[in-house]
């Protein structure tokens, strides 16, 4: 769990980081509707997260950092007894100052006659302008009636991207985020498990889905992305989450499904052979994606670039293609071509935290960023076989494989988030027979 005082200290640094001619605005994620009055689960929205732990729509935070050592201002939804008898007990702003750290609140229905005198004297304003059109009109309603109304006063006049400084801050996971992502990944491989219980010829994809998704929600988790659970030639399309389809003895199943608790994400992939066993083929093919994986997790490491994953399966994925005769020709050429990506078309990895994608620069200076502990990275080569590709032998059409882990970076080493649920073929096949 993360503590107010964590919640505090991450929004000094983000003030000292800003300066003190600087306001920052950041607005709760608001409610979205499924279709007519049903709206979808409420999910706050990640960086107001990160700065207050605040669960409620119709919010917006205010961090003053020329004020005294830093004020911040919270705005939120008032006590209302009709509406609280619809849609549940809400903070309040007394509540909010009490159990959120913040040093005052205000109700959300006062923020135009509060908030722009607040930001009069600033020069410049962190937001994320371009993300909710609402939010950016009503900015520049503050912006226009403090220029009309202030008589020469300093007003903003520089609009700065807030992810610039926040999402620098976010890449790196404290101890209480890693204790969370670590829950997130347990949870998530104990679905797999509960998952693999439904696993046999004739059962529909969206039958295990259900036997994940209730394992997910026992635990107290929610799912982190829409599950994807693909039998067979589905495994190919990379996205796949329509989970229609039905298992056939001797097919592949690739799952991949993340819990989220607390808003921080798990991205667990694994690939089960139904009936327990792989076909000779299979076994080839997993065998590569498994040695990739492994090869990939070793670059993960302090001083190591982000991309050094990617490379070194790569590597591992062209060299085992062309030992099985899959790509034509030396692994140094299908290297330079790139033809291996008819079968490998994603990259190794990506950032994840509180977001499954998460946020955070791939780059530096041009230059692909050097790893550091606390970050945050997953790693999930794959090999998939289009089942209409001709140049290939029959028995290799429709195979899709992906095997893909949460890597923390320590300070010696990496730490493998979820390295309890099997990866190697021998594990796997005893685990789908068990």
């Amino acid at each position: 769990m993360i503590t107010p005082a964590e919640f505090a200290r991450r929004r000094r640094e983000l003030m000292r980081m800003a300066g003190r001619g600087a306001a920052l605005v950041v607005a709760a994620a608001p409610r979205r509707m499924r279709n007519a009055d049903a709206a979808w689960p409420y999910r706050q929205d990640s960086d107001f997260h990160y700065l207050t732990g605040f669960p409620e729509p119709d919010a917006v935070l205010a961090l003053l950092p020329a004020r005294q050592r830093g004020e911040v201002v919270l705005f939120c939804r008032e006590h209302d007894a009709a509406r609280e008898r619809i849609e549940g007990a809400c903070v309040g702003p007394e509540a909010a100052v009490a159990h959120f750290g913040v040093d005052d609140a205000f109700p959300i229905e006062d923020i135009d006659d509060i908030l722009p005198g607040m930001l009069e004297g600033r020069t410049r304003l962190y937001c994320h302008f371009g993300r909710e059109n609402e939010f950016d009109a009503r900015l520049l309603r503050w912006m226009r009636r403090l220029r009309s109304s202030r008589g020469g006063g300093v007003v903003p006049r520089e609009f700065v991207s807030l992810g610039h400084l926040l999402h620098e801050l976010r890449l790196f996971k404290s101890p209480a985020e890693l204790a969370l992502m670590r829950r997130a990944a347990e949870i998530a491989a104990a679905a797999q498990r509960e998952a693999l219980r439904a696993v046999r010829p004739g059962v529909a994809e969206y039958q295990v889905e259900a036997a994940l998704l209730h394992a997910l929600h026992a635990h107290g988790a929610v799912p982190s992305y829409p599950p994807t659970v693909a039998a067979g030639r589905n495994a190919c399309v990379l996205h796949y989450n329509a989970n229609r389809g039905r298992l056939a003895a001797g097919d592949l199943l690739l799952i991949d499904a993340g819990a989220e608790v607390q808003c921080y994400a798990s991205d667990i992939t694994r690939t089960w052979p139904v009936g327990g066993r792989f076909s000779r083929a299979q076994c080839a093919l997993y065998d590569v994606v498994a040695e990739a994986q492994q090869a990939a997790i070793g670059e993960v490491r302090v001083g190591r670039a982000f991309t050094a994953a990617h490379t070194a399966a790569t590597r591992v994925i062209v060299d085992g293609l062309c030992g099985l005769k899959l790509l034509p020709g030396s692994a140094r050429a299908a290297l330079q071509s790139g033809a291996y990506k008819r079968f490998f078309p994603h990259k190794t990895g990506h950032w994840i935290g509180l977001d499954v994608h998460d946020v955070g620069d791939y780059r530096v200076d041009d230059e692909p960023r050097l790893l550091e502990a606390g970050m945050v990275v997953t790693v999930e080569p794959g090999i998939y076989i289009p089942p209409d590709d001709t140049s290939v032998p029959a028995r290799w059409r429709g195979l899709g494989i992906r095997i893909e882990d949460d890597i923390v970076v320590t300070a010696h080493g990496q730490e493998i988030l979820a390295a309890g649920l099997p990866r190697g073929r021998a594990d796997v096949q005893a685990l789908c027979g068990a």
